[in-house]
């Protein structure tokens, strides 16, 4: 049995996620940044795995102190002018997620995409796009991921079914939680007195 297979497909996904990282645009980044600072509320939807990448951001965004909803659960109130609707969609085509983001934008909403594919369906109509480049075969500096992939005998896609956009969004997100903490001055302390406290 091989040893540590595991272990080297995180490095793999890890590898991959940081030269992702390198093509992510600024101007993007800070274009979605002043979207979520602006917004009245923000509303968050995606399909599948990266609904539930979506529902951890909003998660995030409440410990942040913001008003935050997952688009189709109960609790989630009317969307209106001054809202921002944050979309994860790896296509920028899932049907069900493009007609909503198409009602959030026909009611005056803002709509922010992040995908793999900006010239998309989400893509023409959104205000915002971050483009997560997990398509792409080609990588600037394979050398980090040469050694890995040679131990494994492995030349191709390793990851299934977009994990690669997923898992990336994921850290993505994580990451703009942690520069709005520093624009809005909170503290984790801040995070804490918003954590659930019922579970």
């Amino acid at each position: 049995m091989e040893k540590h297979v595991v272990q080297d497909m995180m490095r793999l996904m890890a590898s991959k996620i940081a030269s992702i990282a390198d093509t992510i645009a600024d101007a993007e980044v800070e274009s979605f940044l002043q979207e979520l600072l602006c917004a009245k509320r923000i509303y968050v939807i995606g399909a599948g795995r990266s609904g539930l990448v979506a529902k951890a951001f909003a998660m995030r965004l409440m410990h942040l102190g913001l008003h935050s909803y997952v688009v189709g659960e109960t609790v989630t109130p009317a969307m209106g002018e001054g809202d921002v609707l944050v979309v994860f969609s790896g296509s920028g085509r899932t049907k069900t997620v493009a007609e909503l983001a198409e009602t959030a934008k026909g009611i005056g909403g803002r709509v922010c995409l992040i995908t793999s594919n900006p010239d998309s369906r989400i893509g023409k109509i959104a205000d915002c796009i971050v483009e997560i480049e997990s398509h792409r075969d080609e990588v600037k500096d394979e050398s980090a991921e040469f050694e890995i992939r040679q131990m494994m005998g492995q030349h191709k896609s390793f990851a299934p079914l977009g994990t690669i956009f997923e898992t990336t969004s994921m850290v993505f997100t994580d990451a703009i939680v942690s520069r709005l903490m520093e624009i809005t001055e909170t503290n984790v302390e801040d995070l804490k007195c918003r954590h659930a406290n019922i579970e």
